[in-house]
C-alpha cells in the first residue's frame, strides 16, 4: 500500500500516465467518429503504424514536425477513404475491410521502410517535439508537471477531444452523423447522403489515427520500429465501448488505462516486483481494463445502425 501511494504521489508518474494516454485519446476520437457514423473500423492498428511511419520518415527526411503530423493524418484518411468506399457504398464485411486494412498498411509501412533505408539496421533518431510548459499551471504540485508541461501534440489531443464531443453533439453535422449511425433511412429521408457521411466520418477518423500513431514517432519516440503500436489499436477500440461512445469518458477511460499501464512499470521496481514475475504486470493493464470494460459496458448504448449497411431507398 505505502508503495502505491508513493507511486501516486510522483510527478513523474502524472508525466508517464498522460504521455502514454496521448495517442490514445487521438485513435479513440478516431474510431468513435467512425462507429458513431455506423462503421466499425478494425484498420485502427495498421493505420497507426503506418501514420508512425509516414509522419517519422517525413521528420528524417527534412520536413517540419506539423508537416510530419499533416502527412500521416493524410495517409491515415487514404486508407479510412477505402476502407469507406469498400464498406459503404458497395457493403463489403467491416471485419474483414477493418483486418484487411490493417495487414495492408502495416506492411505498407514495412515495405516502404525497407525501400527508404534499405541498409539501416538500426531505427535512425530525429529531434521530436519539445515540452511546452504553460507558465503558472505546470507550477501546480503533483499533476503540474503531467498535465501542463507535455508537448504541444498532447495539448493538441485534449484539444480533439473537446471539439469531438462539440461538433457531435452541438452541431447540425454531428446530428446527421449520429443519425446515420442510429437511424439512416430518416437520414435519407431529410435529403442527406447516408454514404457520404459514412465514407466522410470514416476518412476523418481515420486520420485521427494515425496522427496518434505519429505520436509516439514525433513526440513519445525519437525513431521507428515496427512494434511500437503494440495493440493501441485494439485498446481504443475497447475505449469506445467503456466510454460508452462518449467523448468524454473515452477519454477518462484512456487516462485509466495509462494509469495501470503507468503504475505496472513502477511497481516492477519495488519490492513486489521482486516477488512476482514481470509478466503479471505487463498484463495488469490489460486485465484491468477488461474488468473496467465489462462493467461500463453494461449500460452502454450501442448505435443502432452500427456495422449495419444501408443501401439508398430501402427501409
Amino acid at each position: 500500500m505505502t508503495d502505491l501511494l508513493d507511486i501516486f504521489l510522483s510527478a513523474s508518474f502524472w508525466v508517464a500516465l498522460v504521455r502514454i494516454a496521448s495517442p490514445l485519446i487521438f485513435a479513440t476520437m478516431g474510431e468513435l467518429i467512425c462507429e458513431r457514423a455506423g462503421v466499425l473500423n478494425l484498420g485502427i492498428e495498421g493505420i497507426m503504424v503506418f501514420g508512425a511511419f509516414a509522419g517519422w520518415l517525413t521528420v528524417y527526411l527534412g520536413g517540419g514536425l506539423w508537416l510530419g503530423v499533416g502527412v500521416a493524418m493524410l495517409a491515415g484518411m487514404a486508407f479510412g477513404l477505402l476502407h469507406g468506399v469498400l464498406t459503404v457504398p458497395f457493403g463489403l464485411s467491416q471485419h474483414v475491410v477493418g483486418l484487411g486494412i490493417t495487414l495492408l498498411a502495416t506492411a505498407a509501412a514495412y515495405f516502404a521502410y525497407r525501400l527508404a533505408l534499405p541498409e539501416v539496421t538500426s531505427p535512425p533518431k530525429i529531434t521530436p517535439f519539445a515540452p511546452w510548459p504553460i507558465p503558472g499551471l505546470a507550477a501546480i504540485p503533483l499533476i503540474g508537471e503531467g498535465f501542463f508541461a507535455q508537448t504541444p501534440l498532447t495539448y493538441a489531443g485534449f484539444v480533439v477531444a473537446g471539439l469531438t464531443a462539440l461538433v457531435l453533439f452541438r452541431t447540425p453535422l454531428g446530428l446527421a452523423l449520429r443519425a446515420a449511425g442510429e437511424n439512416p433511412a430518416a437520414v435519407e429521408a431529410q435529403g442527406l447522403s447516408v454514404t457520404a457521411l459514412r465514407i466522410g466520418a470514416v476518412a476523418v477518423g481515420s486520420g485521427l489515427m494515425a496522427v496518434g500513431g505519429a505520436f509516439l514517432t514525433l513526440s513519445a519516440f525519437s525513431s521507428f520500429f515496427f512494434e511500437m503500436v503494440n495493440g493501441r489499436g485494439w485498446i481504443c477500440i475497447a475505449l469506445v465501448v467503456f466510454g460508452g461512445w462518449k467523448p468524454g469518458k473515452a477519454v477518462l477511460g484512456a487516462l485509466l488505462f495509462a494509469a495501470f499501464d503507468a503504475g505496472q512499470i513502477r511497481l516492477q521496481q519495488t519490492a513486489l516486483g521482486a516477488t512476482l514475475p514481470y509478466q503479471v504486470f505487463l498484463m495488469a493493464p490489460y486485465l484491468l481494463s477488461i474488468l473496467a470494460l465489462v462493467v461500463m459496458s453494461r449500460r452502454a448504448s450501442v448505435p443502432a445502425a452500427l456495422m449495419v449497411p444501408f443501401n439508398k431507398g430501402e427501409r
